[in-house]
Order: structure tokens, then C-alpha cells, then sequence
């Protein structure tokens, strides 16, 4: 279902422009909904930088997938990702989605010991999708 037909938008050019300063680490592809590439981006640095200087280009059309692919939710799909990607071993984006008992985990184990972190950027546009459910 496409985004405008739930009445909003559900992810931002801007913000992926932003998470694409991280993009040698793979922030912006895992948030436009592509965690394979995302990890690849992180293990390899960005392609060693070449990717990441292509996807300076690529990112309108990143967005445009995203919209197509993800449900507007009660919580906004930036916020969420602003929280994980610079307070996620709080668990302060789990907190945000209402996911209480995970956020407490998150926040005593230091992210579930970083691997909940890496489970969220794989996951994280699936979660908020399934919150517009």
C-alpha cells in the first residue's frame, strides 16, 4: 500500500541526505529499507567510499522505493530513526514506539550488547510498518 494512501509521507530526502554524511557506514541504505547493501556499506566503509559518493546521486530514487514500499505509522519513520541511529543503545527509539520491556533490555545491556542495534537497522522500517497495521 503506498504511502499517500495513508496520508503521509513516510520517509524524507533530507533526512537521508543527512544519514548519507554516515554513509560509509551504511545509515541511509538501512534506513531506505536496504539492509544488505546497508551491511556491505558498513563492512566495506561505503565501497571503500566509491559507493558512497554514487549514492549521493542515487538517494532521490532511494526515497521514492521507500515511500512506494512503507505505511505512514503512529510514529514518524524519521524521528524513529534519528533515535536509533544516535541513541539506540539507550534503546530510546524502542521507548518512542511503545515497545517498553525491549527498551528497558536495550537501555541495561547497552543495546542487547549491540546486536539488537544491528537487528533494529535490518528491521526497523518493518517494525513502524507494521505499527500502521
Amino acid at each position: 500500500m503506498e504511502a499517500t494512501k495513508q496520508g503521509g509521507q513516510t520517509h524524507s530526502v533530507l533526512m537521508g541526505y543527512l544519514l548519507w554524511i554516515f554513509g560509509f557506514m551504511g545509515a541511509h541504505r538501512f534506513y531506505y529499507g536496504r539492509p544488505v547493501s546497508g551491511t556491505v556499506w558498513f563492512c566495506t566503509l561505503g565501497l571503500l567510499f566509491i559507493g558512497w559518493i554514487v549514492d549521493l546521486f542515487l538517494i532521490p530514487g532511494m526515497d521514492r522505493d521507500a515511500e512506494r514500499r512503507y505505511r505512514s505509522a503512529p510514529v514518524d519513520y524519521n524521528v524513529c530513526w534519528i533515535l536509533l541511529t544516535f541513541l539506540g543503545i539507550f534503546g530510546v527509539h524502542r521507548f518512542y514506539m511503545g515497545k517498553w520491556l525491549t527498551g528497558l533490555l536495550y537501555l541495561f545491556t547497552g543495546g542487547l550488547f549491540l546486536l539488537g542495534i544491528l537487528y533494529d537497522y535490518w528491521t526497523l522500517n518493518r517494525q513502524i510498518d507494521e505499527l500502521a497495521a
